[in-house]
């Protein structure tokens, strides 16, 4: 399993609260802008369409580059940090 990045652990390591969309991994100003101009403002929005998903990583990913144009390594950065979430936190 590739390591993970201090934005990652520290995402995971509290609640979510009102943390904005830019503080997910791999989400920076440029696709958490493109989130945002499309209602995914905070990362509560983001994770309600990964639950929404079932927490299904591969429709979320692909949902993902669909919705604002994120890469591979983005969309599995952030993927993987909502599910470690998800872990932590449900």
């Amino acid at each position: 399993m590739s390591s993970t990045s201090q934005k990652h652990r520290d995402f995971v390591a509290e609640p979510m609260g009102e943390k904005p969309v830019g503080t997910l991994a791999g989400i920076g100003d440029v696709l958490g802008k493109k989130l945002a101009d499309k209602g995914f403002d905070k990362a509560y929005v983001v994770l309600g369409q990964f639950l929404v998903l079932k927490k299904d990583e591969e429709l979320f990913r692909e949902w993902l580059k669909d919705t604002c144009g994120a890469n591979a390594k983005q969309s599995r950065d952030c993927s993987g940090c909502l599910r470690e979430w998800c872990d932590a936190f449900l």
